[in-house]
């Protein structure tokens, strides 16, 4: 089949779902890519100066770019939507295409999270209808469970701060772990000034205000900070939680309950049920459906459920669609408020 008919025919099978299709932009500010994926992100992007003197770029991501249109046309309310079209992205493998041929497909500004999750996954399934594999699997995480594990460990506010924020950039996530193990950011000189100080603030009025802060808001902070001293077996103790907590991969049927026991065993006070996966079968067509704590981590405006399909093609394991939520990809983008985001994306270059 003929790649020009393949899209036609995956278009028609998204929008029977009742997606609306829409047009987007193929340039956009550079800026509103390096903010949320990080300065490190700018050698991936195509980018230019414009008469105005405005660094744009080639859209890299079509996400970016949808979220952008609900954003600048002010929409609200539930919308779903879809479009194809080229991203357009560096890449430090030369066997890459930097020209990236895409269909995505979004509901947007729905509070119906759990039901429009199983929509996205299964308009997904619905397109893998047009293409020719022997077999493939179906992976899902969700970035919210790790979440919610890190919020209730036994450590400072600060570490709970970089666990989050860093839990996309593998490496740098396990270098601090390694810090963690060590207490190697705690200086006990300094520790042992702010305890002196906030032994002399606990004397005087906490209304009293220090450049524009209350005394009571100082002596806060103080508190927080004094306590973040751990000894060191503590902090290997929660990074071997983090890190067997990473390792767990089951079927999706036994997610639930694999997670259940692990925070049981580790005296973690979290029980999670069956809303946090949208799939609940093993098989789903030609599709083994596992579960895994560690997917997820590749995009860092996923916020909760994300997935991925991967399947065999003329002997060869490709990947063809990819996708989550991203519930706060369109307020970190300028919108005052939340809006509530999921949607996949469908590569046809495989």
């Amino acid at each position: 089949m003929k790649s020009k008919n393949l899209s036609e025919n995956i278009l028609r099978s998204v929008k029977s779902k009742g997606f609306k299709y829409i047009d987007l932009p193929s340039v956009i500010e550079a800026n509103h890519i390096v903010q949320r994926s990080g300065e490190n992100f700018r050698k991936f992007i195509f980018s230019f100066i414009d008469q105005n003197g405005s660094e744009l770029c080639l859209r890299p991501d079509l996400t970016i770019a949808s979220c952008l249109r609900y954003l600048e046309n002010n929409l609200k309310g539930k919308e779903k939507i879809f479009y194809s079209g080229q991203a357009y992205r560096k890449s430090q493998n030369k066997k890459d295409s930097i020209i990236r041929n895409q269909i995505g497909f979004e509901i947007l500004g729905s509070k119906d999270e759990k039901n429009d999750d199983k929509e996205i996954i299964n308009t997904s399934l619905k397109s893998l209808q047009n293409l020719k594999y022997s077999s493939g699997t179906l992976t899902i995480g969700n970035v919210e469970i790790f979440k919610l594990l890190i919020s209730k460990l036994e450590i400072p506010a600060r570490w709970k701060l970089r666990l989050l924020r860093h839990f996309w950039r593998d490496e740098y996530f396990n270098d601090l772990l390694k810090r963690l193990e060590t207490n190697a950011d705690i200086d006990p000189t300094e520790v042992a000034v702010d305890k002196k100080k906030y032994l002399d603030l606990l004397k005087q009025d906490p209304t009293t205000m220090i450049a524009g802060r209350s005394i009571g808001e100082i002596l806060k902070r103080f508190d927080t900070k004094i306590k973040d001293p751990r000894t060191a077996s503590k902090g290997k103790k929660v990074s071997k939680i983090i890190r067997s907590f990473l390792k767990i991969k089951c079927p999706i049927n036994n997610a639930a309950k694999e997670l259940n026991k692990f925070f049981k065993k580790n005296k973690i006070n979290l029980v999670v049920d069956q809303k946090y996966f949208p799939i609940s079968n093993n098989k789903v067509s030609k599709l083994n459906v596992v579960f895994s704590t560690s997917f997820g981590r590749q995009l860092e405006y996923y916020t909760g459920m994300v997935f991925k399909i991967d399947i065999k093609s003329k002997s060869k394991n490709r990947n063809i669609i990819n996708g989550g939520r991203y519930d706060k990809l369109i307020s970190d983008l300028g919108a005052k408020n939340q809006v509530a985001a999921v949607g996949a994306a469908l590569n046809l270059n495989y």
